[in-house]
């Protein structure tokens, strides 16, 4: 089951612009995944964060291993890569650090939660319980240099950017989305169901067979 459910999602991901996923050795079990941020008012605009996907083989009943392949200067990121976010703890309440149940990761949850809980952890990092405590520090204390940080990060990022692939930016990624086809009669079989021969050789019907009853009673008034 793990199998087909992994194929599916992978799939979908593909067509997505924010994220640039592959398989390692051709292993639905492990996956290379790059965050592209599209917001351009974010420090992260521009960056391609690395990022290697371990499943379980009982997936989704357990999360995914996550580990960026480039630590970040990040609150919630541990030298290694990993990350501190709720959506990775294993299922159920942990009456230790108080999260719910509902914060954490349950089989609903999808490779997509999972995503677009890191891109979003990128910008609005939880400073109260760090993973890089001296991240958190100059967060809070030095906003600018932290910034100055993450710059560097996301330059340093761009040396993981395969070859030939050409990065999206929100101009691009936005221009992408309005290209879905829009729906039309014409390409329906719908067209057929409505306005066709058929239904106005219905009515003409309806009206003959008004008129020969109304002839029928004529003759009947003459005898």
């Amino acid at each position: 089951m793990a199998e087909k459910i992994l194929m599916n999602e992978y799939k979908a991901l593909s067509k997505e612009t924010w994220t640039h996923i592959s398989l390692i050795n051709d292993n639905i079990f492990e996956w290379n995944a790059a965050l592209i941020v599209l917001n351009p008012d974010s420090a992260y605009y521009g960056g391609y964060f690395q990022a290697k996907l371990t499943f379980p083989r009982n997936y989704p009943y357990e999360p995914p291993d996550f580990r960026f392949t480039r630590p970040l200067w990040h609150p919630n990121v541990y030298p290694d890569g990993r990350l501190c976010i709720s959506i990775l703890h294993q299922p159920g309440e942990d009456m230790m650090s108080g999260e719910l149940a509902g914060e954490r990761w349950s089989p609903v949850q999808r490779v997509e939660s999972v995503l677009i809980s890191v891109l979003s952890l990128l910008d609005d990092a939880e400073v109260s319980s760090p993973a890089n405590v001296d991240a958190g520090v100059m967060l809070r204390k030095d906003p600018e240099a932290y910034k100055q940080k993450v710059l560097l990060d996301k330059e340093v990022s761009k040396q993981d950017i395969p070859e030939g692939f050409e990065m999206p930016t929100h101009e691009t990624a936005f221009r992408k989305e309005e290209k879905v086809d829009t729906f039309s009669w014409s390409d329906s079989e719908a067209e057929d169901d409505f306005g066709s021969d058929s239904d106005e050789d219905m009515f003409d019907g309806d009206d003959n067979t008004d008129g020969d009853d109304g002839e029928a009673e004529a003759e009947e008034d003459e005898d």
